[in-house]
C-alpha cells in the first residue's frame, strides 16, 4: 500500500475531528468515526440521512439556502482556509459549538456534494463568553465609579 493511501485512511478514520460528505441534497454518505464521537450518531443511523441530523432547527432554512447555491454556482462566499463557527445538535439533543472547513466535491467541474471537518469548540466558546461577559461587568463598574 502507498504512503499516501495510508495516510488518506488514516485521516478519515480519525476519531478526532468529525468529517462528514453529503451529495447535492445535503444527504449524508460519509461518516468517519470523529463524526459518531462528536454527535453521537453511529455510521448506520448517519449515512443516508440528512444533515438536518446535526443542523439546530433555528438554523436550516439558512443553512440550505447557502448550500444550495453553493452547489448551483460552485461557488461559497467563504474562501479557501476559512474556518467557520456554528452550533451544531448532538444526537442527545444538546447543542455544541463546531469550527469547520468545507471542501466542494467536484467530477469534471460540476458541484456533487460538500464534505466538511469539524472539531468541537464548546469548551473555548463558553470560556470566551464567560470572559467577555467579566469584561462588560468590568467596564460597566469602572463607568459608575468614574460617574460618581
Amino acid at each position: 500500500m502507498l504512503l499516501s493511501d495510508l495516510l488518506a485512511e488514516a485521516i478519515l478514520s480519525t476519531r478526532s475531528d468529525a468529517i462528514i460528505a453529503a451529495d447535492r441534497d445535503g444527504i449524508i454518505h460519509f461518516w468517519n468515526p470523529g463524526a459518531g464521537r462528536l454527535f453521537g450518531y453511529s455510521r448506520e443511523e448517519a449515512i443516508t440521512h440528512s444533515l438536518d441530523l446535526i443542523i439546530p432547527e433555528r438554523l436550516r432554512q439558512r443553512h440550505w439556502d447557502g448550500y444550495r447555491r453553493v452547489m448551483e454556482t460552485g461557488k461559497s462566499r467563504y474562501g479557501e482556509g476559512d474556518v467557520l463557527s456554528v452550533p451544531a445538535v448532538r444526537k442527545d439533543g444538546s447543542v455544541i459549538s463546531v469550527e469547520f472547513t468545507v471542501v466542494p466535491l467536484q467530477n469534471e467541474g460540476h458541484m456533487i456534494g460538500m464534505a466538511a471537518i469539524m472539531r468541537d469548540v464548546t469548551k473555548r466558546f463558553d470560556e470566551m463568553r464567560a470572559l467577555k461577559r467579566k469584561l462588560a461587568e468590568v467596564a460597566r463598574t469602572s463607568n459608575k465609579s468614574h460617574d460618581a
